[in-house]
């Protein structure tokens, strides 16, 4: 008689949200009792444990981590016929916030063992028109920002940290989202701090971008009903603060959780056929996704889908091979360690307390022959 097939998913928040239930409705009803459900209490605290967490003097929470990446290029007077050098492998919110402000996205190629932008890259499209970089932190890696902010430093541009994948990360023992002009945070629920729906967060040590911030999430206001500038309706919600704020005050054991996870995957795939994560020698990885890399790729993930084991594939295009991005110019070719990187990468199962036997059978199913 044959065992039941263990079913593995990509992601699980069940019992996470089964843990939390009770202290967040909890929340849902304090905040009703209030009355105060925008700009309220629970978002001004938020934001202040955000700015003590990251290290920065300001964070401005917004409505997502899209808004986040617009309004800092915004509050940091990027627009149209300016250039932003960033990622093709990402998530398309990063180059659409470029577009998003006018300006356009020059697409760099990245480091083949840890996805992140390669500086030497970089460095080499640095223009005229350059007036930004945007590091992501892609899969929860930290970047090499010590070398692109010499870089900006060189020439005068603004550094946006793309965070939106890297809660908790840090750079030579610094958090992530303090090390550039603006850190942009997405808390979509997949991500290493979620809420339950959508949510975003600026952070920066700049009085001059959090001022301007201020006002851009806000429909430009300067009081109310008094307005300097055409700005957006991008505030974060009180209850979405709320449950927030619960999460926040256990994101290390959250990060621990899923780096042990990690090291768990690591002990099991170590010198196996295939590559693993970059751990990077100047920072600590948050894994927001495990992502190792594979020859047969495709053929593996069915496999894997055939044991109802989950997995993802980031990203089976580069933005700058894209329908949206063809009249940039690019070519197949134009930045190969991406493109490589978009044949081979798969994202396997990772979350905080992941069950020691879903690691194993992940493990057993993708090493079949």
């Amino acid at each position: 008689m044959s065992s039941a097939v263990t079913s593995v998913p990509y992601l699980d928040l069940t019992t996470e949200f089964s843990e939390l239930q009770e202290e967040w409705l909890e929340a849902i009803r304090a905040t009703g009792q209030s009355g105060a459900f925008i700009l309220g209490p629970n978002v001004k605290a938020f934001e202040a444990e955000i700015a003590s967490y990251v290290g920065v003097k300001h964070a401005v929470s917004v409505a997502n981590g899209t808004d986040a990446l617009v309004l800092s290029l915004r509050a940091l007077g990027i627009g149209p016929g300016d250039e932003v050098i960033t990622s093709p492998y990402t998530f398309y919110a990063t180059s659409e916030a470029v577009n998003v402000v006018g300006a356009t996205p020059v697409f760099a190629d990245i480091l083949p063992d840890d996805y992140t932008l390669d500086p030497a890259s970089v460095k080499s499209l640095v223009g005229d028109k350059t007036r930004a970089i945007i590091p992501v932190h892609i899969f929860g890696c930290p970047a090499n920002m010590d070398v692109i902010k010499s870089i900006a430093d060189e020439h005068n541009l603004a550094v946006v940290e793309d965070c939106a994948q890297a809660f908790g990360a840090s750079v030579g023992g610094a958090k992530v989202g303090g090390l550039g002009d603006a850190g942009c945070f997405s808390f979509y629920p997949t991500k290493v701090l979620g809420c339950y729906g959508d949510g975003g967060i600026i952070t920066t040590d700049r009085d001059d971008v959090a001022e301007h911030l201020l006002r851009l999430r806000n429909h430009g206001a300067t009081a109310p009903f008094m307005h300097s500038e055409v700005g957006y309706n991008s505030r974060l919600d009180e209850i979405q603060a709320a449950v927030l704020r619960i999460k926040l005050r256990t994101i290390d054991e959250a990060v621990a959780g899923r780096q042990a996870v990690a090291s768990a995957y690591a002990g099991r795939l170590a010198g196996k056929v295939l590559a693993l994560p970059d751990q990077p020698d100047w920072g600590g990885h948050a894994y927001n996704l495990y992502t190792v890399r594979l020859k047969d790729r495709d053929r593996c993930r069915q496999r894997l889908g055939d044991n109802q084991i989950g997995s993802s594939l980031c990203y089976p295009k580069p933005l700058h091979l894209q329908e949206v991005y063809s009249e940039l110019g690019y070519q197949p070719g134009s930045l190969p360690v991406a493109e490589h990187a978009s044949t081979e990468a798969l994202s396997l199962p990772i979350y905080p307390g992941m069950p020691e036997s879903h690691i194993d059978r992940v493990c057993e199913v993708l090493l079949q022959s």
